[in-house]
């Protein structure tokens, strides 16, 4: 809890505060008693939304616009992509569909939101999240340096990043390494990209015969709306919004710290190689054609 409440200090950056997380959880210092991934997922959707205070609701819109092709082409290359490479590599047909979805939407909500709507098992659930994760700690070290290298303007590195990163979690401690456009751009089309939860659980209940009452919808992404509206109806709360949203940027950083505290070397080595080579080369294939075609 200390090291957590370091973490809203802004000398803790968001890949810091995800190795503190990684390390106390490796020399085995989180208790088994406390649910750290329950605490994680509220908090997060709790930041995602005072980020809402930040948004322009204009800059939503046009951002939403603009990144409609690259979101709705994305998701579909990558699912049909996953489907060809679980078949090659032979994997159990639920456990490659719950990669794909990962690495298509938004990992770990997407993921949580398909596994009751295809009855997928606790361990493949599992494993799906497990090589997300493990790929979102990466990407928010790599992105934002292959960003500066490539010198992409903060438009361009927060539509990247939207679209190549799994979990909002990781997308946004990327995005605000790199900047408060990019933070804004990038949350924007994350969050436009998420709204596919719906139809993609719904399409992959019919396709696995599971029950599409099932499906767990995210309640944060209409909330994150909403405040972009309260924003944008009330201006004479702009100071109060602009701390709610610099509130919400280090808890973010808490909730990476969180996220580090459920990685551990025996967790990545339990997802195993085949669904993780399949995490890998989605998410390559997806990071490659999007940085491709936003250049």
């Amino acid at each position: 809890m200390a090291l957590a409440i370091l973490c809203l200090f802004p000398f803790i950056s968001s890949p810091v505060a995800l190795i503190l997380g990684f390390v106390l959880a490796s020399i085995g210092l989180v208790p088994d008693d406390i649910d750290v991934a329950g605490f994680t997922k509220k908090l997060l959707s709790y930041s995602i939304i005072g980020l809402g205070f930040g948004i322009n609701l204009d800059m939503a819109i046009d951002a939403s616009r603009q990144g409609f092709g690259l979101i709705v082409g994305s998701i579909f290359f990558t699912l049909v992509l996953g489907y060809i490479i679980s078949r090659l590599l032979q994997i159990e047909s639920k456990t490659g569909h719950l990669v794909s979805v990962g690495t298509a939407i938004c990992g770990g909500s997407a993921i949580a939101a398909v596994s009751p709507a295809i009855d997928a098992k606790a361990e493949q659930s599992a494993i799906a999240l497990a090589c997300v994760f493990i790929l979102n700690s990466v990407a928010l070290f790599v992105f934002p340096v292959i960003g500066h290298l490539l010198a992409l303007s903060q438009y361009e590195f927060g539509l990247w990043a939207a679209i190549a990163i799994h979990d909002t979690s990781s997308v946004v401690g990327a995005a605000s390494a790199y900047g408060d456009e990019a933070l804004k751009i990038a949350t924007t089309i994350k969050l436009a990209r998420a709204l596919w939860i719906i139809p993609i659980a719904l399409l992959s209940a019919f396709i696995f015969g599971g029950q599409s009452k099932k499906i767990a919808i995210p309640y944060f992404i209409g909330l994150y709306c909403v405040a972009i509206l309260i924003g944008y109806l009330f201006p004479q709360g702009a100071p109060v919004y602009e701390l709610i949203f610099e509130l919400s940027k280090r808890t973010l950083v808490v909730c990476l710290f969180f996220i580090g505290c459920g990685i551990t070397v025996k967790k990545m080595r339990a997802s195993g190689a085949k669904p993780m080579l399949l995490a890998v080369s989605l998410w390559l294939a997806i990071a490659c054609v999007s940085l491709w075609f936003i250049r």
